[in-house]
């Protein structure tokens, strides 16, 4: 813990940012980090709780308190021991994690949950302006190799543990560069790519060998994949799109969320020429989706200068406040505004779409929309019934469909394999027992949104990791690798 009274003494301060009107100018990063003597008064806070919930609420269980007293003491070299002691990549989840830990903060309790977001993130940017993050090479050699399908933060998670440990890596991405979707699905405004690509360089310096470009299915097949390595690790992601099948929706204009997403990020990160950026300067842009996804959309939008952005959610607008009473320490459901959102769009709650309409020149033109309302039956079960006489129509020259990812793409790679499925169409695969992280397949294992469907950066990471341990034991039949 911090100082004792600390949480008494100091009021809550967290980051700001840019105001609006700048930062919709560029793609950059817009917080404003706070400075040394604030990060040790907001340490400081981190009160003697007995239990501290923030570990289970974050899913690396990081030692939060533990890094806060380090940061307090003004121990930061400490500090960047402990917090990468769980999770590899702290100044991705420092940026872009919704931090679940800081919900289930004791002082959350009076809405003045410490800001271990912040501070974590502070740890890991101080770590590298010092240079105190280098490469960790090793001189063993198992002799093993191993096959990891997928560079997104799971992928590299498992990568870097495995290598640690004296194994040969060989790390497979389709894409020209790593990362997965925090590189290419995340927008630069939230997480600029050079924090990316330092954590790759530092993986190539470990002995991971990346091969890009390299589409496993396509370029090389899985079996032969197999055949080659003493074990392989799938963690390609769970990128199958949720497709809104309503009349027009094959019109131009019409797209998943993830299309309009990568094909900005592939042009502010320099791979492709301006002309193929999907714009929308001076369009009225449809985000169908309420989440992260959607949010992203908006704030590209915003950027690009569209002429408006209505963003529409099949759920209810959820309640401003939550009862701590009864869902504190867990994640609740209440009202959220991104910074996206604050930058400028309409939000509308419990809407669905009902069809797409295409002007004369078959282009898509307008949305028509139905008002729903949300019932819950005797079962408990909510039935959703649209509302009589409520449709209305919003003009629309793009839409973006960000209602989420069904399922990893099962065609090609998975297919080839024939691994089993469970039932909501991801790679099968337990997390507990002896069999943790294996597939249906000899040698084969599964981790992050393939394996779990989709979900946060951070659980990404958690996975990699224990992957990356259930695979050294697999191998040397004992590990040294935290579970």
């Amino acid at each position: 813990m911090g100082k004792i009274t600390g949480f008494k003494e100091f009021s809550r301060i967290d980051r700001t940012y840019q105001i609006v009107d700048q930062r919709i100018n560029n793609f950059d990063e817009f917080v404003i980090p706070l400075d040394n003597d604030e990060l040790n008064r907001q340490s400081a806070r981190c009160m003697d709780c007995g239990i501290p919930f923030c570990h289970t609420g974050c899913p690396v269980n990081n030692l939060i308190p533990d890094w806060n007293d380090l940061v307090y003491k003004e121990d930061f070299k400490s500090a960047l021991v402990a917090l990468h002691s769980t999770n590899n990549f702290p100044e991705i989840t420092g940026r872009i994690c919704p931090a679940p830990c800081q919900e289930s903060c004791t002082l959350n309790i009076t809405d003045e949950p410490v800001t271990i977001k912040t501070i974590e993130c502070a740890i890991v940017d101080r770590g590298f302006e010092e240079g105190w993050i280098k490469p960790e090479r090793v001189t063993k050699n198992t002799g093993k190799k191993i096959a990891i399908v997928g560079s997104g933060p799971a992928g590299m998670a498992a990568a870097q543990q495995l290598v640690r440990v004296g194994h040969d890596v060989v790390l497979y991405e389709k894409e020209p560069k790593a990362g997965g979707l925090v590189r290419f699905g995340i927008p630069d405004f939230k997480l600029a790519k050079d924090v990316v690509e330092r954590r790759v360089q530092q993986l190539v310096e470990e002995g991971v060998d990346l091969q890009l470009n390299t589409h496993i299915g396509v370029d090389v097949t899985a079996k032969q994949l197999i055949a080659d390595n003493d074990a392989v690790i799938l963690t390609g992601g769970a990128e199958k799109p949720r497709d809104l099948a309503i009349e027009g929706r094959d019109l131009g204009g019409v797209m998943f969320a993830m299309d309009f997403l990568k094909s900005n990020s592939k042009v502010v990160q320099g791979l492709l020429p301006e002309s193929t950026r999907i714009s929308a300067k001076d369009k009225h842009v449809v985000v169908i989706g309420g989440g992260d996804t959607g949010s992203d959309c908006i704030g590209t939008s915003s950027r690009h200068g569209a002429a408006s952005i209505t963003q529409i959610e099949i759920m209810p607008r959820p309640p401003e406040k939550e009862d701590k009473a009864l869902v504190w320490p867990e994640w609740p459901n209440k009202m959220r505004t991104s910074t996206s959102q604050e930058e400028g769009c309409k939000r509308l709650f419990a809407v669905a779409t009902k069809r797409f309409i295409a002007d004369s020149k078959g282009q898509l033109a307008a949305v028509i929309c139905v008002k729903v309302e949300w019932n819950q039956e005797d079962s408990g079960r909510w039935q959703m019934t649209e509302v009589a006489g409520s449709e209305f129509e919003l003009k629309a020259d793009i839409v973006t469909l960000a209602m989420g990812f069904v399922h990893p793409v099962q065609e090609g790679m998975l297919n080839e394999l024939g691994v089993e499925y469970d039932a909501m169409g991801n790679v099968k695969g337990s997390t507990e027992g002896d069999k943790a992280y294996y597939t249906s397949l000899d040698k084969v294992f599964a981790a992050g949104d393939m394996r779990r469907g989709q979900s946060l950066v951070v659980w990404a990471i958690r996975e990699g990791r224990q992957c990356a341990h259930a695979v050294d034991h697999y191998l040397m039949n004992e590990t040294s690798l935290p579970r």
